[in-house]
């Protein structure tokens, strides 16, 4: 409906939703009697009205129902293919949601699972849901057990911009950008998170040599071609498009989530400086954005209880402390702390936005 996403309308929305067929049953016996009446003993001008109206009626019955459903618009692939780096089809330099679960790396292509909003995969017997929301530019990995057991879950729309699913046992309604169960029996359950990255396909190899790569369902080549500029920013969709200014409601930025304490960082000046080094309460942090300008790590810069401090020359990284040498990576390749390796913190590229309203006392930092 024309506004309600600017608005708190998710338990009229699972109302509405839940219980349609019966309000539309409802709806037919109040306007059953008129009609019979009208055709029985109304004159022409009369019956061609309601005649037309009915009409109306059954096409937006049937658009409603049958082609702007969200699962209808958006449909998730007949077949999941990951294939090895030798028969990979997509290019290096695309956008990925990369994994690694037990020692097993898979890259899920944003341009392919943007589309579909959710692609589920098995990764050595353990299923996951992997989810991009392209409105809101978040990309989350779940795991689908719910109660213990493997849950199917289908696209029925978005609240606040983001994309949202519906569970099939229970037909609950759960959050893309956290997990979070907002309304239904479920509400207030949360699917666990799976760990991942949002990098360059490139980046991910270099990380994990031997990793898979989803591959493009062949029937939706044309819905992938329109996503083609989506990863660059240059989507001319009104609602997936970047503002390319700072701190503008569809601005790029950086959300992390330590504990209780959230911070955002614009990804303007990290493309300016290519490292940031902040502290959050009790975890000091570094963000470093690799010479592609897309593939960016998040990382705690605390080593042996020492707090290092980065300085980047040319494509070289250096800690201030010991003049150790470091990669994209966090491992220290070269020096004093050579072998040692940094903490990954989980961290995601999203719209402004996004990242404000699904965490509201985020930080904005300050450089």
């Amino acid at each position: 409906m024309p506004g309600s996403q600017q608005f708190d309308s998710i338990e009229l929305a699972y109302f509405l939703g839940s219980n349609k067929w019966m309000i539309r049953f409802m709806g037919y016996l109040i306007v059953f009697i008129p009609m019979i009446l009208i055709f029985r003993n109304g004159i022409k001008k009369e019956k061609i009205i309601i005649g037309v109206l009915t009409a109306v009626y059954l096409i937006v019955f049937y658009v409603f129902t049958f082609q702007m459903e969200a699962d209808k618009m958006f449909y998730q692939p007949a077949k999941v293919v990951t294939t090895s780096l030798s028969k990979n089809k997509i290019p290096s330099n695309k956008l990925v949601i990369g994994i690694v679960i037990d020692s097993i790396a898979r890259a899920y292509p944003i341009q392919l699972i943007g589309y579909h909003h959710q692609v589920v995969d098995t990764i050595n017997g353990k299923p996951i849901m992997v989810t991009y929301c392209t409105v809101c530019r978040t990309g989350r990995v779940y795991s689908p057990i719910v109660n213990g057991k493997q849950e199917t879950f289908r696209l029925v729309g978005m609240d606040h911009f983001n994309a949202m699913f519906e569970d099939a046992t229970t037909k609950s309604w759960w959050r893309q950008s956290n997990g979070e169960c907002i309304a239904g029996p479920l509400k207030g359950h949360q699917l666990q998170e799976i760990k991942s990255e949002q990098l360059a396909l490139s980046a991910w190899v270099r990380k994990q040599p031997n990793t898979h790569v989803l591959q493009p369902d062949a029937q939706f080549k044309e819905k992938f071609e329109k996503m083609d500029t989506y990863d660059k920013g240059k989507s001319k969709g009104d609602l997936t498009k970047r503002d390319t200014a700072s701190w503008k409601s569809k601005s790029w930025v950086i959300g992390i989530q330590d504990g209780s304490n959230a911070r955002t960082y614009d990804w303007n000046q990290l493309v300016k400086q290519r490292i940031i080094q902040d502290s959050l309460p009790n975890n000091p942090i570094v963000i470093f954005l690799e010479n592609d300008t897309a593939s960016f790590h998040s990382y705690s810069r605390s080593i042996n209880n020492v707090i290092l401090t980065f300085r980047k020359e040319q494509d070289t990284i250096w800690d201030v402390n010991t003049g150790s040498q470091w990669n994209y990576d966090g491992i220290c390749i070269d020096g004093k702390l050579k072998g040692k390796t940094l903490a990954n913190i989980n961290s995601y590229q999203e719209f402004l936005h996004s990242w404000e309203f699904f965490h509201p006392k985020s930080v904005r930092y300050n450089y």
